[in-house]
């Protein structure tokens, strides 16, 4: 009598069931991993944006009226791993005594940081949601 030799049906279960698992594990921990990682960019980004400001006030005496990527009084624009998922706004009050300024940060729809709250930057150096940085 000749001996077979290979898996049976429920050690092939066993394997596909232990396999789905952990990728149920694994996916959202990877999902959260690359949030967190696009939102770093874009905190990085906004700190460089709100220093960039501060030089300009510096030369200028008031904070710049806006920020665009191509022709904004800053000379900076916004990396496109930040592009790609958020949108980055400064927005100055010069009327204000003194002067201020917010730099935001909107995910954009669509996006795996959909859903997520926007990033705020003022300058006094608040920063919300103050969970998030």
């Amino acid at each position: 009598m000749r001996r077979q030799t290979g898996f049976t049906l429920i050690e092939l279960m066993i394997t596909v069931i232990v396999v789905g698992v952990l990728t149920a594990i694994a996916i959202p921990s990877y999902t959260q991993y690359v949030q967190r990682s696009n939102q770093s960019s874009a905190q990085q980004f906004m700190v460089e944006v709100a220093s960039r400001a501060e030089q300009y006030r510096m030369d200028a005496r008031d904070f710049p009226d806006g920020f665009s990527a191509d022709d904004g009084d800053l000379d900076i624009a916004v990396p496109d791993r930040v592009k790609k998922y958020y949108d980055i706004t400064l927005d100055a009050d010069n009327s204000a005594s003194p002067p201020t300024y917010t730099v935001s940060a909107d995910p954009r729809d669509g996006t795996s940081q959909d859903g997520m709250d926007t990033l705020t930057l003022d300058a006094a150096g608040n920063k919300s949601p103050s969970d998030a940085w």
